[in-house]
Formats: structure tokens, sequence, C-alpha cells
């Protein structure tokens, strides 16, 4: 059984999972700075989504719920206890009140676990910010699944704080680890648990799995997909294709290390492929114009597939602290849906 530890800020208990090689302690996740600055924002869908149970997200449907949208004339067969006797008293026609009904959203993290996933250039004991120098397994570098798990954490956080259902879904070449959507209590425990897997030697294959993953869905949610997206741009197209035709709303966070923004390498060295490549012989200098501007290319058609598709696209950077990026891009998507709703 995991062991749970106080806090003394008042946040959730931090986790240990107790089996060997998971990542941890939960704070190599979310420590208090990050907390502080994630912890009060609302993350919501930016399309009106359905759910199944009470929470702060617009439904699809009007009923009769709490909060007032509009009137309709009376029709025989409608339920008279909902007629506003006030609008019959100045107009003497019969009208119904109708509401829109709140409900919750449902948040499902997609976070690649295949093989280059394991890439990182940074050390550990910089990146955890908990003042460790090794990984629980070992490994001196913060990988880009250690990013990708510590975005995933601090999203689940944020809407499991604010009643909303959150499920994670763990992908390679096919889906690897399935948590169906929930609030319960131990819902954030189970994540980080989940999360505390290695990645896997495989390749990703993004339209299979989102097929896997749709095919689960019973109702509209947000799905937040957490990869480096090393795959042909058109195959990560379909994918989206395929998740909007659904009508689900997406974010893709596109996890790179920043040896892999910029090439800094310098010496001939070979390079070892972390899906099954095999080994390559380089001059990094020779290649490196010609590297930046396929990279570039590609960062370029994924952003322009997901905000064609009316979905939002952010790149963030294993070098980076996880606080600033995300609580600026979710504050400014936040800001965005109330000037949209405003208008």
């Amino acid at each position: 059984m995991p062991e749970e530890r106080s806090t003394s800020d008042g946040a959730e208990p931090s986790v240990v999972p107790s089996r060997a090689g998971s990542m941890g302690d939960a704070q190599l996740y979310l420590h208090p700075q990050t907390l502080s600055r994630l912890g009060t924002l609302e993350l919501r869908a930016k399309h009106i989504v359905e759910g199944v149970m009470s929470g702060q997200h617009r439904s699809p449907y009007q009923g009769y719920s709490v909060e007032f949208a509009q009137h309709r004339p009376y029709v025989q067969g409608d339920d008279i206890r909902h007629l506003d006797w006030k609008v019959y008293g100045r107009t003497d026609k019969l009208h119904l009140k109708q509401y829109q009904q709140e409900t919750n959203l449902d948040l499902v993290l997609l976070v690649d676990c295949s093989g280059s996933m394991r890439y990182g250039s940074r050390s550990f004991a910089e990146a955890s910010g908990v003042g460790r120098t090794r990984s629980p397994d070992g490994r001196e570098n913060w990988s880009k699944y250690d990013h990708a798990t510590a975005v995933a954490a601090a999203m689940s956080y944020i809407c499991l704080r604010q009643g909303d259902r959150v499920g994670l879904v763990t992908f390679a070449d096919e889906v690897k680890r399935i948590l169906k959507q929930s609030s319960a209590p131990g819902t954030w425990r189970q994540i980080v648990s989940t999360l505390s897997m290695n990645p896997v030697e495989q390749s990703t294959d993004i339209v299979r799995v989102i097929d896997q993953v749709l095919g689960r869905l019973t109702n509209r949610c947000l799905l937040v997909i957490l990869s480096d997206l090393f795959e042909d741009a058109a195959r990560v197209r379909q994918a989206l294709s395929r998740i909007r035709y659904r009508g689900h709303d997406c974010i893709i966070v596109e996890v790179l290390d920043q040896a892999e923004r910029d090439f800094s390498l310098r010496d001939e060295a070979p390079l070892q492929g972390l899906e099954g490549e095999g080994l390559l012989k380089i001059d990094p200098r020779a290649i490196r114009a010609e590297y930046l501007a396929a990279l570039n290319a590609h960062l370029q058609e994924v952003e322009r597939s997901a905000r064609g598709l009316g979905f939002d696209y952010m790149v963030i950077n294993t070098h980076d602290w996880l606080g600033p990026p995300l609580s600026a891009f979710l504050a400014f998507r936040h800001a965005r849906m109330k000037l949209k709703k405003s208008t």
C-alpha cells in the first residue's frame, strides 16, 4: 500500500508508492512553489461539455436547474410547475422558464511513455527542486517523461480541487494503462502512482492510441495530449481530426528537451535511437542547420493543425520550471474564454 506523508503547507499529502522503480515522492511532480501558482487557476473546457455530476461547466442541454437561461412559449403537455406567472400577469401569455444546467468537466490526460520520452539533458538535482540528485530508479537526468508527468499531475490537481473528474491514459504504440475518469477521494494518488511507470521500449502510434481512447469515452471531454510528438505531422493531424469529429476539446502540450530544441552538440559521436533505430554516427555541426529547419517545420505544422481544428497548443521545455509557463498558459486560456463568452 502507498505510504502517505503529511505536509506543512496544507496541500494534499505527498504519496510514496511502495513498489520498486517508482517515481517516488509526489513532490517530484508538484513542489510548493508550483502548487501556489496553479492552485487558484480554473481549467475549463473551451467547448460546451457534458458530464454526470454537478459542477461548474456549461452543459449543452437546457433543463430545469439553477441558472436561468430564457423563456419559451408554453406547449400543451409541458410541466406547469415551470410556468412564469409574472410573465403571464404582464402579457396574458403562458411561458416556461428554461435553465442552463451546470455539469462537471471530464479531463482526460494522455501521457506519452514511448522510448523517446526517456531522453533528457538536464540534471535531476536541478530539475526536481526537492534536493534529490537521482531519480528513484537511479537516473541522473530529468527526462521528457518526468516533465510530462509533472504537467499531468499539476493539471489533475487543479481539476480535482474544483470538483471535476480526471482520467489518465499512458501510451506508446498503443494504450498501456488507463484510469477511468473520477473525482473520488484518492484519485490524485492513483494518478501519481500510475505515472510512476517507466517509459517503454516502443515507438508512438498516435492514431491508433486516439482511436482506442475515443472508443472508451461515452461523453464529451477535454483531452490533454502530453508528448514529444515525434511522429509524422500528417498522422498527428489525422488523430486530432478524429478528436474534433467526436466533439471533444483538446490541448496539445509538446514536450521537448533543450538539447533537442537548439541541437547544441559539438563533438562527433554515435547517437543511439531510443525506439529501435540503432546507432548513427554523425557530426552534429554538419547537420545542425538542416536538423533545426526540419524540427521547426514539424512544430509549425503540428501547431497549424491544432489551431486549425480549434485546439490549443503549447511547447514546453524540460529546462524551464513548470509553474510559470503552465500558469500563464492556463490564465491566458481562461481570460480568452471569458472574453468570448461576453461578446
